[in-house]
Order: structure tokens, then sequence, then C-alpha cells
């Protein structure tokens, strides 16, 4: 179902099409992704967590404070954002995941090492360990494999269906698949459900 040329028709620009395709369609088969439409969900999704197909971990590098404080709880404040936009993304990792998702406190540095990586942005320590027991990968003491094609491929499916995604894509719903992937912010709905009927019109049901 996923090929280099009607993956290339879906992000027009993407790098590395063929890899990316091969490592997509693997781990599509293995997992119940298997009718047109779940397929255009799923693709829906990954296209909006990856900027569309341009990055496997997260953009960190906020510049406009106020959108910093706005997304994040943990951050308080414009002056506090603009403080942590000075100190980097790794800071700004540390800080927003810290004592969430199964990630020890600001210190541990675990918001940066689990920040979110891969097809479906899989995030917080928590997540890492459940999910690569799922696949059989070590990735809470290996959190770069993650980052690669052909494991986040793996990562992102399994992930999909241990949430229960499927059904929800066959009924059409992407707020509720949307709220499964990204959480309920449901951050990008709107590019989401316009990436995913942009596949649906590639991928017909």
């Amino acid at each position: 179902m996923i090929t280099a040329e009607t993956l290339r028709r879906f992000a027009p620009r993407i790098k590395n099409v063929e890899v990316h395709a091969s490592a997509l369609e693997s781990a599509r088969a293995n997992g119940s992704l298997n009718t047109p439409r779940r397929l255009c969900h799923f693709l829906g999704q990954i296209f909006v967590e990856t900027g569309g197909f341009a990055r496997m971990t997260e953009n960190l590098n906020y510049k406009d404070p106020a959108r910093l404080d706005a997304i994040f709880s943990a951050v308080t404040g414009n002056e506090d954002a603009r403080r942590l936009i000075k100190m980097g993304p790794e800071a700004i990792a540390n800080r927003v995941y810290a004592n969430r998702l199964g990630n020890g406190n600001e210190a541990s540095g675990d918001g940066w090492r689990y920040r979110g990586s891969g097809y479906k942005q899989l995030t917080g320590r928590a997540n890492y360990r459940e999910i690569g027991a799922i696949v059989k990968l070590d990735l809470e003491n290996n959190p770069e494999m993650a980052r690669e094609p052909k494991d986040a491929a793996r990562i992102a499916v399994a992930f999909w269906d241990a949430r229960q995604c499927s059904p929800l894509a066959d009924n059409g719903d992407v707020d509720g698949v949307t709220e499964k992937v990204n959480g309920v912010a449901k951050l990008g709905l709107a590019e989401r459900r316009a990436a995913t009927f942009r596949a649906l019109n590639i991928w017909k049901p």
C-alpha cells in the first residue's frame, strides 16, 4: 500500500522517500493498518507529528515566549519562557516533561532523553518502556532507536494498535484519533484533518 511514489505524492517535500516508504510499509503489514482508510488516518497523524516527514525528533526550538507558555503548564509566564528559550531546547524539554509520563524531575534529564521521537513522536520514559516491550526493543535504555526510520515505524504502528486507533479511523473520527495520538489538547487538529483527507485522495478507500 505504501510505495515511494504514493508517499512522495502525499508528502512532496519528503527526503529519503525510499527509506521511509520501506520502513512504513514493513511496519504497516504487521499491524492493523490493513485498509486504506486506517492507513490514511495513520499517515495524516504522522505527517503532522513529523512536520511533513521533515524531522524525527521533536522541534523544541521555540522562539515565541508566549507560545511556549501557552502550550506547557510547567512554564510559568513569559519571563520564565524567555529564560528557557535562552537556555535552549534541552532545558525546555527537561522542564516541560519533568515528573510526567514516567519521567524524573527536571535535573534527571529525562525530558530531553525521552523527548518526542520518530513518526509518532513517542514521548516520556513510560511510553518508551511500554512500547519498547511490545516491539521487543529496549527503548528505555536506548531511546535513540526511536529516531531511526525502521524502528520508528514499528513503534508508531505498535502505539497506534495499543491505543486502539483503527476502530476510530474506521468511523472517520479524526478528533478521536488525534486525542489518542497527541493527547487531550489535540494540537494541530485542523492540520491533521487536512492531511488525512489528502491521504484519502491518494489511497482511496
